[in-house]
């Protein structure tokens, strides 16, 4: 008999791991996410796409504030699931929580831990440049990203990969890996790993300044932040008093002469438009101005032409 499971995920990220559970014929008994959001500019409250997939599956619904809320503790206690899934939910859990199944609780890390603990562990990986990463299942216990290791799975970082397509690999591959894991913890075949404390890096949380180009850095690291932060939240500079936010862009393969100020943009070509850097160029390729459209930098010429003050600040 296959175990009960309570389902904790919230963006979308986490719907593949859902939909394998239900595919696999697994009882998922509930699941828990975060509140509507309101979004946009009429601020309308949008449900996360856990609980979109989750309504339309039939499953119940849970949106606590806080799982350390009493009121949830309780509902949680007549669950009683055998397990609890956890991918990218958004909140700590309370001990109980993570004690109490009988089979565990697993978490969905889209990274190979110990490395990247925390909260956004794809992006970092782009922006360091790293050439691989991975899924992991995890135990979890009651620290951050700490818990044993059950199974895990490399997969390599393509020199064109961006936020948006790595985060698509990894959310399908942490599905197929998930019910690898489920089976091996409910047939007892399964090695727990602990964590080397000395290999432990960190994925914190993107705070708005991350995402802020200095072009008199190297233009592979440009390139870097903007591929980890593409499509969001956006590496960004500014053209005038506007936010520009870059999607894509490409390293010049040439060195700089040094008579163009960082920052300043050079001639549109096959590439992209060329903008100088400290020791370089990048071009850019996919932009979107504040208050318009995103578009292909051709397009973005069009309805903007530079004019020879211009700078990329």
């Amino acid at each position: 008999m296959k175990p009960s499971i309570l389902f904790m995920g919230t963006p979308e990220f986490a719907v593949p791991s859902l939909k394998a559970l239900i595919e696999g014929g697994y009882p998922v008994v509930g699941v828990v996410t975060q509140p509507d959001r309101p979004k946009g500019r009429g601020r309308k409250r949008i449900p996360p796409p856990v609980k979109t997939c989750a309504l339309e599956l039939g499953i119940a619904v849970y949106q606590p504030d806080r799982v350390r809320d009493g009121d949830f503790l309780e509902t949680f206690r007549k669950i009683s699931p055998d397990m609890v899934v956890l991918a990218a939910f958004g909140q700590i859990l309370p001990k109980e929580i993570i004690n109490s199944p009988r089979l565990g609780c697993l978490n969905v890390h889209p990274s190979l831990l110990p490395r990247y603990r925390g909260a956004a562990p794809i992006n970092w990986s782009l922006i360091n440049g790293d050439r691989e990463t991975g899924m992991t299942i995890m135990l979890m216990d009651e620290g951050v990203d700490s818990g044993d290791i059950l199974l895990q799975k490399d997969v390599a970082i393509e020199d064109e990969d961006t936020f948006d397509d790595l985060h698509e690999r990894l959310s399908t591959m942490g599905a197929e890996l998930l019910i690898q894991a489920i089976r091996g913890v409910v047939d007892g075949t399964i090695t727990r790993t602990p964590q080397d404390p000395s290999l432990v890096t960190l994925a914190p949380r993107l705070e708005p300044e991350v995402g802020y180009i200095n072009w008199n850095d190297e233009p592979e690291k440009i390139v870097n932040l903007i591929r980890g932060l593409s499509s969001r939240p956006g590496a960004y500079c500014f053209l005038g008093d506007k936010k520009l936010k870059i999607f894509y862009a490409v390293a010049g393969k040439e060195k700089s002469s040094g008579e163009k100020e960082p920052g300043k943009p050079g001639k549109l070509m096959e590439a992209g438009l060329q903008v100088a850097t400290r020791d370089g160029h990048i071009y850019l390729k996919d932009v979107q101005l504040e208050g318009k459209k995103r578009m292909l930098i051709e397009d973005f010429l069009r309805g903007r032409p530079l004019v020879p003050d211009d700078i990329l600040e």
